[in-house]
């Protein structure tokens, strides 16, 4: 469904360890960004595939890079313990607690999450999704419905 997500960072250096440590658990490994006459970025992919990416910039105007309040980018975990050991490692590699790792029956049975802010104050969400099946197609609606 998406191509990339992208946040904004003063320190890629800083972020690119966060990152590393957050997402190695879910196989996301850095790729090389080609140079394109834009900021210095770091982005992060799933195994050889090409999409989707999730990129960390310096923002382009050279302003500070700020958070957006109620965005928030979530990671899909395949089990409750990748987001613990997503979120311990996040925290250990300059992140900030949000929320501890555990049982969210409120967003429905089986789900099981965590958050934490990265050292940019970007709001991240790692989520294990027992109560859905990643293969499932959900219903759409009618062509003019809501």
């Amino acid at each position: 469904m998406f191509s990339h997500v992208t946040v904004g960072s003063q320190d890629l250096e800083r972020s690119g360890r966060f990152y590393d440590a957050l997402l190695a658990p879910f196989g996301l490994r850095q790729r090389v960004v080609t140079p394109d006459d834009g900021p210095l970025a770091l982005c992060w992919v799933l195994g050889d595939a090409a999409l989707p990416r999730f990129y960390v910039y310096n923002p382009r105007d050279g302003l500070p890079a700020t958070v957006g309040n109620g965005s928030m980018t979530a990671f899909q975990a395949s089990t409750a313990e990748a987001v613990r050991a997503s979120w311990t490692a996040g925290l250990a590699n300059g992140g900030m607690d949000e929320g501890a790792p555990g049982e969210r029956p409120h967003y429905g049975e089986g789900y099981f999450g965590a958050y934490l802010r990265d050292p940019d104050a970007n709001k991240v969400h790692i989520v294990y999704r027992g109560d859905l099946d990643p293969r499932d197609e959900p219903p759409l609606l009618e062509e003019n419905g809501r």
